[in-house]
């Protein structure tokens, strides 16, 4: 019998200390670019370690891959089909990008405190969001600013999911003239 508890006992340590190591379900990779409609759970706010590890660079970087991950073309927008996890709708795409717990935060949710705070839109930096939070889940929307196009500042580059197109990175001026669009910086930078 001590024979066997001084075999098991380092295995239990070792197995004791590499526990904590090991990726969880949540957190393998789904199997491969494919959308899924399988429920996801509700998306975890993010910690401080995530916030100090994370750069504007990699949110353009992730915000990219859904233009080509779809065998190259652009991820389908729905609002009820998920592509690795995250949902393919604006605000699951940017939560997608600024690796945000999946399935993603809606709109509403990245304009609040616990993911950003508002900024003027003189102060947009690439990672940046702009977000119009009011309405309804068919008329609130969210886009990835990216940067100016031009030196007045009246349009920028973005990445957005839209309706009707996926993924896309367009010039857009949501937020310059008179509508419910207001820049917002996230927490993670």
């Amino acid at each position: 019998m001590k024979r066997t508890a001084r075999t098991l006992l380092p295995l239990a340590l070792g197995a004791a200390l590499l526990a904590p190591l090991a990726p969880t379900a949540s957190a393998l990779p789904a199997a491969g670019d494919q959308a899924q409609t399988a429920s996801a759970p509700a998306a975890a706010s993010l910690s401080t370690a995530e916030a100090t590890a994370y750069s504007r660079d990699t949110t353009i970087t992730r915000a990219k891959r859904w233009l080509t991950a779809n065998n190259g073309s652009q991820v389908p927008y729905s609002q009820v089909r998920y592509w690795n996890g995250w949902r393919q709708d604006c605000s699951g795409y940017a939560s997608m990008a600024l690796k945000l717990g999946k399935p993603g935060t809606n709109t509403v949710g990245l304009a609040s405190s616990t993911y950003t705070y508002k900024i003027k839109m003189r102060n947009l930096k690439k990672g940046d969001l702009v977000i119009d939070p009011n309405g309804t889940s068919t008329s609130r929307h969210v886009v990835i600013f990216h940067k100016w196009a031009n030196a007045a500042h009246t349009r920028y580059w973005a990445y957005e999911q839209r309706g009707g197109h996926g993924t896309d990175h367009r010039r857009l001026s949501y937020g310059i003239g008179k509508d419910q669009y207001d820049a917002y910086r996230p927490k993670k930078y």
